[in-house]
């Protein structure tokens, strides 16, 4: 995208360490910010490499990730993200830890109480 030699490894790199929370970010940052320095020597070319990688992450997860889980567990990707944000403002990093799975269970709970209310209408 920008010319960064080395951007295909580090790539890849970042993204197998990223199952490993804040790794994959802070490793792929520095090396990426390293090649950046190494090869375009000014520091235009390193504020467009952090730039690139920033979006990056952020797509990565505010967006894919989200996406993925929720599609995976069953939740739509707003309500992922919600419940990543509401639950670690409220619990903190436990708080963030614990959003999906309760909000798993929640919803399985919720659908489960709708059944029971549609089968007493009909009765």
């Amino acid at each position: 995208m920008i010319g960064l030699e080395f951007a295909l490894p580090i790539g890849l790199l970042t993204g197998i360490l990223v199952f490993v929370p804040y790794l994959g970010a802070i490793v792929g940052l520095a090396l990426a910010t390293f090649a950046a320095v190494m090869q375009f020597q000014e520091w235009s070319g390193v504020m467009t490499v952090w730039a690139v990688f920033g979006v990056g992450q952020l797509l990565e997860g505010m967006l894919i990730t989200s996406w993925l889980v929720g599609e995976r567990i069953g939740l739509h990707p707003v309500v992922v993200i919600f419940a990543l944000l509401a639950f670690g403002q409220l619990f903190g990093f436990i708080g963030i830890l614990l959003a999906l799975p309760i909000s798993a269970v929640m919803l399985v709970w919720l659908r489960h109480l709708h059944k029971q209310y549609l089968d007493t209408r009909q009765s």
